[in-house]
């Protein structure tokens, strides 16, 4: 509830879990009850009792601090199945389709899960010759264009964790797997504001992503190209980063309205 105040306000009992999951929804990192409470002003107890029974029903889990929580997987499935809600799927189809045609080349939506992005929308290029990544499929963070640009949201400590931890699998011989060489990759990615990906996640295939931001410039989704080197070069798909952009643009301000 931006730049709104509940403390002084009674909330009805009906919209209290609503907002408290606008709240969590609205900061963007873990939250826990008190730093909710701060906004939602309710008795202690209550705004314990509401996100333990958040957590129960699976709309919110704990972090690994043990205190705070964040979106858990329903949440996260609500939040997919409102972007492909069909009036939206509508307005983003058309932008990815005359995407697609102006670059020649498969243009694709994602969204960061837990264990990687998940592609929520494509548009398939009209060569016969494909990359198989249908809507459903989960990427790998590390070496995927769409989840570097993801991972270069992240605050530099967190991407420090993120990585002294994960587990940075080799799909191809030219996969970074080496932690301090995908922080600096990821460095470049958030100096440049896209990402790319040669050959990593799976060979002969390269790929450029670009973020779609909320009103407040957080990360909400990537937008993305892929195409299969035979086609063209990773070179030749940056030539097409001022078209993309302007899509992204374009699909930010859609998912906005």
């Amino acid at each position: 509830m931006p730049g709104a105040s509940t403390s002084e306000k009674a909330i009805p009992t009906n919209l209290r879990l609503l907002l408290l999951l606008e709240e969590v929804a609205r900061v963007g990192v873990p939250m826990t009850p008190t730093a909710a409470n701060e906004v939602l002003g309710l008795p202690k107890p209550t705004v314990h009792r509401l996100f333990h029974r958040l957590e129960e029903e699976g709309f919110l889990q704990r972090d690994i601090d043990g205190r705070s929580y964040t979106a858990g997987p329903r949440m996260r499935k609500l939040s997919v199945n409102v972007l492909s809600s069909s009036r939206l799927r509508t307005i983003r189809l058309a932008v990815l389709n005359a995407l697609t045609e102006d670059v020649g080349e498969t243009c694709n939506l994602a969204t960061p899960e837990r264990n990687g992005m998940f592609y929520i929308d494509r548009v398939e290029t009209k060569w016969p010759l494909r990359i198989q990544l249908p809507i459903g499929t989960t990427v790998p963070l590390h070496c995927t264009a769409s989840g570097k640009m993801y991972l270069s949201s992240l605050p530099p400590r967190q991407l420090s964790k993120y990585l002294a931890h994960a587990k940075l699998n080799a799909h191809t011989p030219d996969t970074i797997t080496d932690p301090d060489k995908i922080a600096l990759d990821i460095e470049k990615v958030r100096q440049n504001d896209f990402s790319t990906d040669n050959g990593e996640f799976m060979e002969d295939m390269v790929a450029i992503a670009v973020p779609i931001r909320d009103d407040l410039g957080r990360l909400m989704s990537t937008l993305s190209v892929h195409a299969p080197t035979q086609r063209i070069s990773l070179e030749g798909l940056k030539g097409h980063l001022d078209r993309l952009r302007q899509a992204a643009d374009d699909l930010a301000e859609t998912m906005l309205r």
